[in-house]
């Protein structure tokens, strides 16, 4: 009894060390087999170099902002307003021998048959007001050169304008016609308004 039941034992663990052996076949084969899967699928596949009648889609032309061009009226009253530069301030002035700030304009802006008031307040009523992003050549900025006062005693007239840069054409009292740019400490603080009349 004895030895049947030694032998029966032995044979149960027999059978399970083989089963458990298959078991262990079986895994090493499933993961013989996933690991060259996985190789296949991890070799890179050769590129396929473009022949010489393929071009690319690219668009290489370089893209810039819209310039508006100016008119040949307003180029004509820049010209004839540059005319002048050098000229000495002369209070009520139109001629070389002397303009102050409205003189300029006014005598710009006749040059090509374009009224204009006399004096920079009665201009600053004139055309429409505009952002001082929206300047072009042409337009006019006026300002209040007074301390502690915003009212207008002082025009220029733009020749340039592209972002972050604005040059105007006026008469100073210190240095006469003159080009300045709108982004001076001084001008920056005087500017009240910009309008355009053309």
């Amino acid at each position: 009894m004895k030895k049947i039941a030694l032998l029966l034992l032995i044979t149960t663990i027999l059978s399970c060390g083989s089963s458990k052996s298959k078991h262990v076949v079986t895994k090493k084969s499933e993961s013989k087999t996933t690991a060259q899967t996985e190789t296949k699928r991890n070799r890179k596949r050769p590129t396929r170099k473009p022949t010489h009648t393929e071009t690319p889609e690219t668009n290489t032309t370089p893209t810039y902002p819209t310039i508006k061009a100016t008119s040949p009226k307003i180029a004509n009253i820049i010209s004839s307003a540059k005319s002048f530069e050098g000229v000495r301030y002369k209070y009520g002035g139109t001629t070389k021998k002397g303009m102050d700030c409205s003189g300029l304009l006014y005598t710009a802006f006749g040059s090509e048959n374009v009224d204009l008031p006399r004096t920079s307040s009665a201009m600053a009523q004139q055309g429409d007001w505009i952002d001082v992003k929206e300047v072009e050549e042409g337009d006019l900025l006026f300002f209040a050169t007074k301390r502690n006062s915003r009212t207008i005693n002082h025009v220029g007239l733009v020749t340039s304008s592209r972002p972050g840069r604005i040059e105007f054409i006026h008469s100073s009292t210190s240095k006469g016609v003159m080009t300045s740019l709108l982004s001076e400490r001084y001008w920056y603080f005087a500017f009240v308004q910009a309008r355009r009349v053309l």
